[in-house]
């Protein structure tokens, strides 16, 4: 019986205090969301895999920062 594991992704860019450079993706291949200091911190898809210890992941890339609307 196969155990279902979350599609993880490795994040490339940004802010050098992210948390997390590992994070889940739900769907795969979407545009990713961080929340980070007040924002958003958006990653979008690349065609590059990186070895991680979690294995072979997909590559998502910073491409910009947007702040929380009040």
């Amino acid at each position: 019986m196969a155990t279902k594991h979350p599609v993880k992704a490795v994040l490339e860019g940004g802010p050098d205090d992210l948390p997390e450079r590992i994070v889940p993706i739900t769907p795969p291949g979407q545009e990713l969301k961080i929340p980070h200091r007040g924002g958003y911190e958006h990653f979008k898809t690349t065609p590059r895999h990186q070895d991680t210890p979690e294995g072979r992941l997909p590559v998502y890339e910073w491409w910009e920062r947007t702040e929380i609307a009040e």
